[in-house]
């Protein structure tokens, strides 16, 4: 590792599903690292390579970057409002949650007016890439924060993409999002139709996978599809929130409305907490 990217000391707050690995990858890699999570039982995997900050306040004065994984706007909300209240001068954070556009720019401009610097850095992939540091990362931010980001990014993803000025990471989040909700759904819906023609869900999934509809969406739903068992890799309720989140950033196109007819009537008939192919099980019966 080069030297200077040792004398660059980082903190990591949000321990969930998809930013324990995260933050194990970076410590994997030899960063100077301490972690805080607000479940204090998650922070147990870290006590024997990194420092674990009992709060907030901690791991921003001794941290030189700081990466937040949240699971919304208002945890995020939350966890800035201290943020806003400590020495940021040359601090450097990087909100790696899918929020909403207009709480992520207003984070940045606060952020810049108390001498910090913010890059919004929404990640595409589930838990399984976050282990394997194969997210795909859309970044937001000036050039130079995001190029002091970048060692970290490199640790965490397969590609890191630099898509504009604070926000535009959220809004290239948001929009992988929605296609995927569409897909998912029409995943669901086809394999449900094929089924009630006669194909087996197996032969159709090899179908779908081995054309040119398949991808590694489809591809990586497949086991769940065949064994019935939908374990959270990206919950239902996630994905409700980004079209919600999309909707609300001026997404009002043909299928907004019945995407979000679905997967709001999904998660009221208890399948919010399943992963969000769970939607063929309120599907069928409709």
């Amino acid at each position: 590792m080069e030297k200077d990217l040792i004398m660059e000391n980082i903190g990591f707050i949000g321990l969930g599903n998809m930013g324990y690995p995260m933050a194990k990858n970076l410590e994997k890699a030899g960063f100077p690292l301490t972690v805080y999570n607000r479940t204090t039982s998650r922070t147990a995997g870290f006590a024997e390579q990194s420092a674990i900050s009992p709060d907030i306040e901690g791991l921003v004065a001794t941290n030189d970057i700081v990466f937040t994984m949240l699971t919304n706007d208002a945890a995020v909300s939350a966890v800035y409002e201290v943020v806003m209240k400590q020495d940021i001068k040359g601090k450097l954070f990087v909100d790696m949650s899918t929020i909403s556009q207009k709480l992520s720019q207003q984070l940045a401009m606060r952020i810049r007016e108390n001498g910090g610097a913010f890059v919004d850095a929404p990640v595409a992939g589930s838990t399984m890439p976050a282990k394997e540091g194969t997210l795909i990362i859309m970044a937001g931010g000036e050039d130079a924060d995001v190029v002091r980001a970048m060692p970290y990014f490199e640790r965490m993803g397969k590609l890191t993409k630099h898509v504009g000025a604070n926000g535009q990471g959220i809004a290239a989040k948001l929009s992988i999002n929605y296609f995927l909700s569409i897909l998912y759904q029409g995943l669901a819906e086809t394999v449900l139709f094929s089924g009630s023609l006669g194909v087996s869900r197996e032969d159709m999934l090899e179908i779908i996978n081995e054309s040119a509809s398949g991808s590694g969406a489809t591809k990586v739903k497949t086991p769940l599809l065949l064994k019935d068992d939908y374990s959270p890799a990206f919950a239902l309720d996630l994905m409700l929130k980004d079209v919600l989140l999309a909707q609300e950033a001026g997404a009002d196109y043909p299928l907004t409305r019945p995407l979000l007819d679905t997967y709001n009537a999904a998660q009221q008939a208890g399948l919010g907490e399943k992963d969000v192919i769970a939607v063929i099980d309120y599907i069928k019966a409709k």
